[in-house]
């Protein structure tokens, strides 16, 4: 799949998935995705695991009873970062952007492979999920998960929702300014 056409197809799929296996292949291609992300400083800090077993795979679908991608998902793909991030450069780490990075990489390597997912953060913030997930993963405590992606072969067509027109989001030159010649 071309590059932009995977940009334009790619949307959170909380619906039902098939029952079908995800190869380890694909989970290898949409991992190396994620590991080719840019990160600052070239730190490569974002680490992966990929969670393809049954019986750990039911244990974290109980977990979220309103997502049926979630629930249903025959692979998943936790996304970790340091508890303490260590600065890299001039006092700032950058730790949770290279794992958005990481994660968007996957997002449009999971949707060129003609899978679906959504990225689950803010519902693992609740509750001390992320502890509780981490846990199952086991997880060493200077760990944190910090995005959970659910992948798996949708079992309906969701169209991706209808983003803002570029000129009330992206500008030439500066704020808010209409679209003039370069000279």
């Amino acid at each position: 799949m071309d590059l932009f056409e995977a940009i334009n197809q790619r949307h959170s799929y909380r619906g039902p998935l098939l029952a079908d296996p995800v190869p380890r292949t694909d989970l290898r291609r949409i991992i190396q995705a994620g590991l080719q992300a840019p990160s600052g400083r070239n730190a490569q800090t974002t680490e992966f695991i990929i969670i393809d077993d049954p019986v750990l795979l039911a244990k974290l679908q109980a977990m979220h009873p309103a997502n049926q991608a979630m629930q249903q998902a025959p692979a998943m793909i936790a996304c970790l970062i340091d508890r303490q991030p260590t600065a890299v450069y001039e006092g700032y780490n950058f730790q949770i952007e290279d794992c958005a990075a990481a994660v968007e990489n996957m997002l449009l390597a999971i949707t060129a492979l003609g899978y679906a997912s959504v990225w689950i953060d803010g519902w693992l913030r609740l509750e001390q999920r992320a502890d509780r997930v981490a846990q199952l993963l086991m997880l060493p405590t200077d760990k944190k998960l910090q995005i959970l992606l659910p992948i798996g072969r949708p079992a309906e067509h969701w169209p991706q929702k209808e983003r803002k027109p570029f000129a009330q989001r992206a500008w030439f030159n500066r704020y808010g300014a209409e679209e003039t010649p370069c000279q």
